[in-house]
């Protein structure tokens, strides 16, 4: 019996602690919550609760981070009308709504809901929303007020930015007048109501900032936004809505976008745990050019020339004295007036951020080309646009007033026709014609003079070696595509995928040129790899990637789509990545929170993978000698694929080893021996690898790395972290937490050491290390690792112009890094 009763106390007792913590995150009807008391939401993350701001001792209810030490407000509800007092006190009314009431029980602040409810509860969800709800209601998701559609200076993720339509209800943030006092300063943000909907900064009732217009991927003037990997944005416009949200991608990340009146900012701000301070991810205005209306109509503001401000092609400051005098206001005309005939013809600007939106119509229907028919249609037509870039661009956008707040987006900015005169376009084409006339008589002089001074077998000859040299790279390429079954594209194609080229479409620099996303005609992303004539990779090395990456099958290296070479072009076109490099995450302090421990290993275990395929599994074995973070590429789901194959080297048979006079990598990857001797084989490529797995493991570049200790290199901080018995003060606090094993850690480490040994035959091989990263046996002891320092590096790898000497048969070769 006494068992019994013992085990029923025990039962009863859970129950009742369980129906507490639930009452944490609620306030019924018949509670109340009194100055001095919180409610904390769920999860933890949010609290609730009487808080007074700054120096005011005011009385405000407001919600807050919980979990953050520096007490950060996101909402307030009586930011007009404080209590002054201690004695305030949150319920819910008889009528079912929440009020907020002081010491002579007046109300201070209602949620003033107008629904009713059976049984009225309050309750702090854990994204920060408070609601108010029937609990009788079958559906939690059904609420009869809320917060988040109230929101003072903070927007949340999740929480939308506009209008509801059936209502006529307008969501928009607010900035506090001060930090002592929360109630609406005169510094707004929130969506402008217009056929072509923009979010809008207001500063009193003038606009500040336009971010432009939804262009189905973000706002015209924020392209940054577009492939982003922390923040989600959408935004949503039909009948019955209009609002722009956006959503975290790493739930455990805290972000808020906030509205400081104080230096008239927007700020997107990231938690930094290892700091234990507010970030900011961003911020706009971003600079001068960002101010709205700065050069006025028809003006286009580009922040890197001097002045800021230049009149659009075809127009002219509009009055010359104050346009020079820095006055831009008055804005640019035309150079010769719209006489609105059919003959009428438009100019295409690209990279811009799209003109203010209020005096704009939507077509969603058409097409560009019916998109110009209808503006040509229309006399106050001014301009059009695609109002819709993905998939090639869609739909149509038609301005009917002066163009105002241009601005150049130096990259990922958009197109726009801009209407011209008839008479406009006469008078461009005339001087080109003219241009034209006189290029062609000098061309034909200079032409008849090097003929007569050369002489006609010089030129027979120079023009003879060049077809053969471009008759030989062709019929090279077309070998290695019967070899291969390899495509080759066409120029045509690749210069209409990538948008000639386009500025705007360069994803970066590589060692050999600049690499372009491309969108072919069936829908497929591309990578192309554009080999600059002043590039060190010439046709060899170019047929040397085409012919090694072609035959090469597996899931971590990147992927030959296939070739291109016309004339002095060359171009390799690999499937695209789109979580770009390695170093995109891994040295960066808010992104590299998007890699978890499992993340890295992962990525460490496929690289190795890929590096012992490329040794032992591929039909030749192949040595990469550029491995490092830049050239590894990440999928959609973070699987690694090794890229770059311009300095690889094959072998044949048993061969393993080689010897250049011409090395080639990139400083801080280079084994010794490769760097001093030239000398290079599988295991240089196993030194690159664990070079790399420390980055991965660290967060930190190898190469420019200082700590106190004085080890001024990554490789001697490791070696000294490991002789103490410290290895994981090495780890990145940005994964170390619950998913991290950190024993898996430490093995990691050990093999990192293990393959960055001074001696070749010291290190283990490729199908060891992959072994070693899926087992558990014993690992051998490592002895000191090879280039301890920076400084030892420096004196082991001299500099000049490439050339080789022998002494005591011992071959000295210059450096050519990347």
């Amino acid at each position: 019996m006494d068992v019994l009763s013992l085990t029923f106390f025990r039962t009863s007792f859970l129950i009742f602690l369980f129906k507490c913590r639930i009452a944490l995150d609620t306030i019924s009807l018949s509670q109340s919550l009194r100055d001095g008391n919180t409610l904390v939401s769920g999860d933890g993350s949010f609290e609730l609760g009487f808080f007074s701001p700054g120096d005011s001792k005011n009385r405000y209810v407001g919600i807050w981070y919980k979990k953050i030490r520096v007490r950060t407000v996101v909402w307030v509800a009586n930011r007009q009308n404080p209590i002054t007092d201690t004695s305030g006190l949150l319920m819910i009314n008889s009528i079912g709504n929440l009020v907020l009431l002081s010491q002579n029980q007046s109300a201070v602040w209602s949620s003033n809901s107008t629904k009713e409810a059976q049984s009225p509860i309050v309750q702090l969800l854990d994204s920060g929303n408070l609601v108010l709800r029937d609990e009788k209601d079958g559906d939690s998701q059904s609420y009869l007020w809320q917060s988040f559609d109230y929101p003072t200076d903070t927007l949340l993720p999740g929480m939308q930015l506009g209008w509801d339509l059936k209502t006529g209800f307008d969501r928009h943030l607010s900035a506090w007048k001060n930090s002592d006092d929360p109630s609406p300063g005169d510094f707004s943000w929130g969506i402008e109501l217009q056929d072509n909907p923009e979010a809008v900064i207001w500063r009193g009732s003038k606009k500040y900032y336009r971010s432009g217009p939804w262009n189905g991927l973000s706002f015209s003037g924020s392209p940054e936004l577009r492939s982003n990997p922390l923040f989600q944005f959408s935004f949503v416009s039909n009948e019955e809505e209009v609002y722009y949200v956006y959503y975290l991608k790493d739930k455990s990340l805290i972000s808020r976008v906030v509205l400081n009146q104080t230096i008239y900012l927007r700020q997107r701000f990231v938690w930094s745990e290892e700091s234990q301070t507010w970030k900011v991810y961003a911020s706009v205005p971003r600079d001068y050019c960002d101010s709205y209306g700065l050069c006025g109509a028809y003006g286009n503001c580009i922040i890197s020339q001097s002045p800021v401000c230049q009149c659009l092609e075809g127009f002219k400051p509009k009055i010359p004295d104050k346009w020079n005098s820095m006055d831009w206001s008055g804005g640019c005309t035309r150079n010769k007036p719209l006489n609105c005939t059919k003959e009428d013809g438009f100019l295409k600007f690209e990279g811009l951020k799209l003109p203010d939106a209020r005096h704009s119509w939507v077509y969603q229907s058409m097409n560009l080309r019916e998109c110009r028919a209808k503006c040509l249609e229309n006399c106050s037509c001014m301009a059009y646009a695609n109002s819709d870039i993905r998939g090639g661009g869609s739909g149509c956008a038609m301005w009917f007033d002066n163009l105002i707040d241009i601005r150049q987006i130096d990259s990922g900015g958009e197109e726009l026709y801009i209407r011209i005169s008839a008479s406009e376009l006469k008078a461009r084409g005339e001087p080109k014609k003219r241009i034209a006339v006189i290029i062609g008589i000098t061309a034909l002089a200079i032409v008849a003079g090097m003929l007569m001074v050369l002489g006609f077998c010089r030129i027979r000859k120079n023009l003879q070696e060049k077809k053969e040299d471009i008759g030989e790279a062709e019929q090279n390429i077309e070998q290695s595509k019967e070899d291969m079954e390899l495509p080759l594209f066409d120029l045509a194609t690749i210069a209409k995928a990538t948008n000639n080229f386009s500025f705007n479409k360069k994803l970066g620099e590589g060692g050999f040129g600049p690499v372009y996303k491309g969108l072919l005609a069936d829908g497929q992303e591309i990578a192309v790899k554009r080999l600059s004539t002043k590039s060190g990779q010439g046709l060899n090395e170019f047929k040397n990637e085409v012919k090694l990456i072609a035959k090469l099958q597996h899931r971590n290296l990147v992927k030959l789509l296939g070739c291109c070479i016309e004339g002095d072009e060359k171009m390799l076109i690999y499937e695209f990545m789109p979580n770009k490099s390695l170093d995109f995450f891994i040295f960066d302090e808010i992104t590299s929170k998007l890699l978890d421990w499992p993340k890295r290993f992962n990525i460490i275990s496929g690289i190795a993978r890929g590096l012992l395929y490329l040794h032992q599994d591929s039909r030749l074995r192949i040595i990469h000698r550029d491995l490092k973070a830049s050239n590894v590429l990440l999928d959609h789901e973070m699987n690694p694929k090794i890229s770059d194959f311009g300095m690889a080297r094959t072998f044949g048979g048993d061969q393993s080893e080689g010897n250049t006079n011409r090395v080639v990598g990139t400083y801080g990857y280079m084994a010794p021996e490769y760097a001093i001797d030239g000398q290079f084989s599988v295991k240089s490529d196993v030194f690159s690898f664990g070079i790399l797995m420390l980055e991965i493991i660290s967060g930190k570049k190898n190469r420019g790395f200082y700590h106190q200790d004085k080890s001024v290199s990554l490789i001697g901080h490791a070696w000294k972290l490991w002789k103490e018995g410290r290895p994981l003060e090495l780890a990145d606090d940005a994964f170390l937490g619950e998913s991290c094993a950190l024993s898996e850690v430490v093995r990691c480490l050990h093999i990192s050491i293990l393959c960055v040994q001074h001696h070749p035959e010291d290190r283990p091989s490729m199908p060891s290390v992959v072994l070693m990263l899926g087992g558990q046996s014993a690992l051998p002891q490592p002895n000191q690792p090879g280039f301890l320092s920076n400084k030892d590096n420096s004196k082991e790898v001299p500099r000049g112009n490439p050339e080789s000497s022998s002494t005591n048969e011992i071959t000295v070769t210059i450096l050519e890094p990347r």
